[in-house]
């Protein structure tokens, strides 16, 4: 069978592109061709690059032709340039979805945000939300995850967790109650993308997807210290100062410390999906423990921040 992926060069492309092409499948990786952290993706049998605009209709449509299903994982979490949440989560979904009726898609599975909702004041959950709703009203068979803080080789969350260990010897939570999370691991995410584009399941469903193991953020932050082999002061702070640090982070950094969305993300918790979804079945549940195991299997290579994660030195 032949999968679409776009955002397929990116965190959980790569993943899933690894997960098909290791059944058999033909993969078409769809992206910009910006995101050249890892190009091994490119080279597993089966696999294909497509270099598209996410809202190039066009050059979507010569992507997808003679594909079965699109597993649409292009987004941001931050803004930069021309590359907007409303250029990217609204206006590519809707590009996705029309390239996909033109090229006889039959089904198109969309990753969004556990808590992606309508009228919240955060441009990044509106702009999710906007796209799960173009994807239910595609009259094709659709599958909406709406996932927690995904982890896994190749992240945001371990690969800033752990470099921010190795540089700071405090770390700072967001907002003065310690909000609970339910990291869940990349491999388990790609598997329910797989059911979703492959097999035809979670049909017409709107799924939460979130690991089994809930504790406190401050918590995921201890056990990932404990792997990497620090003993950070873990200490609260307030939501308007960690603003301030993502705003910062977000005009200095090429990719942020912590952007403005993850600060609203992790400032109300991970755990319980909104407005609504279903629980996956029983044998797709999520089940990698967030363990020292899962944790180390994720880990970039030992190092801190560095003057080269500065855009004024990519330049």
């Amino acid at each position: 069978m032949r999968i679409a992926i776009t955002g397929g060069t990116g965190f959980v492309g790569r993943h899933l592109a690894e997960r098909l092409a290791a059944a058999g499948h033909e993969v078409v990786l769809v992206a910009r061709g910006v995101d050249r952290r890892d190009e091994t993706v490119r080279s597993l049998p089966g696999v294909r690059f497509a270099a598209a605009s996410i809202t190039d209709e066009a050059a979507l449509a010569e992507a997808f032709r003679g594909c079965a299903a699109v597993a649409h994982c292009a987004g941001i979490n931050r803004e930069l340039g021309a590359q907007t949440y409303a250029a990217v989560h609204v206006a590519g979904t809707r590009a996705v979805v029309d390239a996909a009726r033109t090229a006889g898609v039959e089904r198109v599975a969309l990753l969004s945000f556990l808590r992606a909702r309508p009228d919240c004041g955060s441009g990044y959950h509106e702009s999710k939300w906007a796209a799960e709703e173009i994807v239910r009203a595609s009259g094709l068979d659709w599958t909406v995850l709406k996932c927690g803080v995904i982890y896994g080789r190749g992240d945001h969350m371990l690969d800033h967790l752990s470099r921010a260990l190795h540089t700071f010897p405090a770390f700072a939570t967001v907002g003065l109650a310690d909000r609970p999370v339910r990291p869940v691991a990349v491999t388990d995410v790609a598997g329910l993308l797989e059911a979703a584009v492959v097999e035809g399941r979670l049909a017409r469903q709107t799924v939460a997807v979130l690991g089994p193991d809930e504790m406190p953020f401050g918590e995921a932050v201890r056990r990932v210290a404990s792997v990497v082999g620090r003993r950070p002061l873990v200490v609260p702070l307030p939501v308007l100062a960690h603003r301030l640090i993502a705003w910062l982070a977000e005009r200095t950094m090429t990719i942020p410390l912590v952007s403005l969305a993850q600060v609203r993300i992790l400032a109300e918790g991970v755990v319980e999906p909104l407005p609504f979804a279903d629980d996956p079945p029983s044998d797709l549940a999520p089940t990698t423990p967030f363990d020292a195991a899962s944790i180390r299997a994720g880990l970039p290579r030992p190092g801190g921040f560095g003057r080269r994660d500065l855009r004024c030195a990519a330049r």
